[in-house]
């Protein structure tokens, strides 16, 4: 049963979100209690499954919608409901597969697709699958194959095999089912998104969401200023940005963080906007955000991007998160370091500035101090001669953690090496450059002899380190030979990408 609003007013110590066209209150909400046990055990609504608990399988994907920038329209985004807290959901709908009930009408075009291709055998994936299919069917409506595999890399099917699903994306916009509705409830009355778009407005609130739960607190500040109090007033406060590594704390290590403060509706922090040097990518901005302005300038990052684990992933990991969190195989940190990138750190004191090459000290400890967050990362714009390219070495192509990642910035003239900046993950305890072999290559000749001694000094530059994704003998000849790779690719010798192998445009 759908608890109902106690009031029209937003009041504080509650949640306010969307479900099946009704508000729904709560109170006294668990900060980290997940989405999905909300679902299944607090509405017994079982159709979204767990299977790894930690957004590796696709099996809980839900649908969110918000306002879009504009604010008169919808933004539709698949998110993994298991590593998803229920208070991040304050002020949007949620959208699930029992959601897509037609009242009598017949099944949605996406579930008539799935069952008309044999897309499903034992039904466990089915719903997630479902859902990342919906997500697709409402942006885009002639995707190709290889938006399709994209769209569909957070989802894994043990059974059925994925040819029957991808045939299902395909036809799904050809099922002869009446769709006039943006989506049908249970009760079988439609409502149009100018609906959904007044009903998002009516919830939405100014004032920082502030909730208790025993000896746990959960503050959702608006403004950065805001923030900045927050953290001054509560400065052992763990950060919330999208969740998808601090959700795993809750799910796996059983961790309970005594205060959480969520950066998702501070204004200002997810914007990116250009000045005449620098892209600025708000630290709130989450990498389905930001890709499409970091392409816009560095468009051979496309392939690393892509790869950066699955769109329920990108959907709500932040580029700021990725970057504090400081993993030593965070993919986003190697092409932003050599790309010359530095963050701006905020506190209540104020700001100052980092590059993102001094920002690491060790593994997982960065020069943030008590009370200070980040609000934004600056990348420099590409200047004429220079190529940034990345490459990600992992097990599997899609929805894998690096066993390394090597970004490059190289600037060529007249044949010759002018400057050169190469920063690597999973080589080390941090995101760090491989300096000795950028000064073994500057100013040489860019020929093999040049590129023999700074694959010498790579090795120099690193103390490589074994675990279960790679041996460090591995490691060290790999990074040496995406090296050669640059070489090779920059000499036009190479032109081959790894999407070019298997997949379609």
């Amino acid at each position: 049963m759908i608890p109902k609003p106690s009031s029209d007013d937003p009041a504080n110590g509650t949640i306010r979100f969307v479900l099946d066209g009704e508000v729904v209150e709560l109170a006294n909400v668990d900060p980290t209690r997940t989405v999905l046990q909300f679902l299944r055990e607090d509405l017994g609504r079982t159709g979204t499954k767990e299977g790894c608990a930690e957004g590796d399988c696709g099996a809980c994907t839900v649908v969110l919608a918000e306002l879009d920038a504009s604010g008169e329209g919808l933004s539709l985004k698949a998110v993994n409901s298991c590593i998803r807290f229920l208070p991040t959901l304050d002020g949007k709908e949620l959208i699930t597969v029992e959601s897509l009930d037609r009242g009598g009408a017949g099944l949605h075009p996406v579930q008539q697709a799935m069952v008309d291709c044999h897309g499903s055998q034992c039904g466990f994936c089915t719903p997630g699958f479902v859902m990342s299919l919906f997500a697709l069917y409402k942006s885009q409506s002639d995707p190709s194959r290889r938006d399709i595999d994209d769209a569909l890399a957070g989802n894994l099917c043990r059974c059925t095999g994925y040819r029957p699903i991808i045939a299902a994306a395909h036809a799904m916009y050809d099922v002869a089912a009446a769709d006039n509705d943006w989506l049908r409830q249970p009760h079988g009355s439609g409502q149009s998104v100018a609906d959904r778009v007044q009903r998002l407005h009516e919830i939405s609130r100014a004032s920082c969401v502030d909730l208790h739960h025993g000896a746990r607190d959960y503050f959702a500040p608006r403004t950065i200023d805001e923030l900045a109090g927050l953290l001054d007033a509560h400065p052992n406060a763990t950060i919330l940005a999208g969740g998808t590594d601090v959700g795993l704390w809750v799910t796996k290590q059983h961790s309970e963080p005594e205060c959480l403060i969520y950066v998702g509706e501070v204004e200002g922090l997810a914007d990116t906007s250009l000045s005449e040097t620098h892209l600025e990518i708000g630290a709130a901005a989450t990498f389905s955000d930001a890709m499409p302005a970091i392409l816009e300038h560095y468009p051979l990052l496309d392939e690393l991007l892509r790869r950066f684990a699955s769109p329920p992933i990108r959907n709500t990991a932040t580029l700021g998160g990725n970057v504090a969190n400081g993993s030593p195989i965070g993919d986003s940190m190697p092409a932003l370091m050599a790309a010359g990138a530095s963050v701006v750190i905020r506190s209540a004191g104020g700001s100052r500035e980092v590059a993102l090459d001094e920002f690491y000290h060790d593994y997982q400890v960065n020069d943030l101090r008590s009370g200070e967050f980040i609000e934004r990362i600056r990348l420099p714009l590409p200047t004429a001669g220079a190529t940034l390219r990345c490459y990600k070495l992992s097990k599997r192509f899609d929805q894998d953690i690096s066993s390394l990642c090597v970004a490059s910035r190289l600037e060529l003239e007249e044949d010759c090496v002018r400057s050169v900046r190469i920063a690597c993950g999973g080589l080390a305890a941090t995101v760090k450059r491989a300096t000795q072999c950028e000064q073994a290559m500057t100013g040489k000749p860019w020929t093999e002899d040049t590129l023999a001694d700074g694959m010498a000094a790579f090795a120099r530059d690193f103390e490589p380190i074994t675990d279960m994704r790679a041996s460090a003998a591995y490691r060290l000849r790999a990074g040496q030979n995406l090296l050669r790779r640059l070489y090779l690719e920059t000499g036009g010798e190479l032109v081959e990408s790894v999407y070019s192998y298997g997949r379609h445009g």
